[in-house]
């Protein structure tokens, strides 16, 4: 036997078997890795492709909005615009001299800290309750800068019971992907249209942890009494340039 072939022979199976495998896990390793790296540039441009289509989908809803008023206008009317599908809900009081029920009205509207903020669907059922704990609430109706500003400067997300903050698209793709939501424009328009899983998108998100306004806020009084609680309709938005 050669000196080179007693060398081969020297090495134990167990060695050779160990070398084996690690060859086998750097190959998977490197393999995963290409089709990971596939898997992100077609996830890149398809959310280029929604965000584009989006913006035209938003756009042309601008443009019909002010064709129906200047029709409404040259006919000696004017135009009432279609009734609002979302709420956005600021908690603005704290707990003292607190009714139990409206606390718990407050619990399941997940608005469990002074200056949380939460979107609604409008219907019977919300409007009802909004009514019960209104002077503990200022809430409006949110235009698409508001939503958009809302999510991606304050938006989290809930993945396990924890609060992950929605720095990138995989967060919103782990936990709607299975509602073809898998970016932050995904979300965006889910929440604006109040899509057909509004319910799951809004549950996704963490409620929203708004600063105190700037100039203070008016607790006592209706907003239609100068104060700051109650329905403020679109001029939801203007506070929540404050607040943001």
């Amino acid at each position: 036997m050669s000196s080179a072939e007693a060398k081969a022979a020297a090495v134990p199976e167990s060695v050779l078997r160990k070398r084996k495998r690690g060859d086998q896990w750097a190959a998977d390793k490197k393999e995963k890795a290409l089709a990971d790296r596939k898997k992100a540039l077609e996830s890149r441009k398809a959310i280029f492709a929604r965000a584009e289509q989006y913006a035209q989908e938003y756009d042309a809803q601008e443009k019909e909005l002010v064709q129906l008023k200047r029709e409404a206008r040259l006919k000696g009317g004017f135009y009432v615009s279609p009734e609002a599908k979302l709420l956005f809900v600021i908690r603005i009081r704290g707990i003292n001299a607190m009714h139990p029920k409206t606390r718990k009205i407050l619990q399941l509207l997940r608005l469990r800290q002074i200056f949380n903020g939460v979107f609604l669907k409008v219907n019977k059922a919300t409007i009802n309750m909004l009514r019960r704990v209104e002077p503990y609430v200022a809430y409006g109706y949110p235009n698409l800068k508001s939503v958009r500003e809302l999510i991606y400067k304050r938006g989290y997300g809930k993945l396990n019971k924890q609060r992950i903050p929605l720095s990138y698209n995989n967060v919103i793709e782990e936990g709607l992907g299975n509602h073809n939501i898998i970016c932050i424009e995904d979300l965006v328009h889910e929440i604006m249209t109040v899509g057909p899983h509004f319910k799951e998108a809004n549950n996704f998100l963490w409620p929203f942890k708004l600063k105190a306004p700037l100039g203070g806020l008016k607790k006592r009084n209706h907003y239609v009494e100068g104060g700051d609680a109650g329905n403020r309709e679109n001029y939801i938005n203007e506070l929540l340039k404050r607040m943001n």
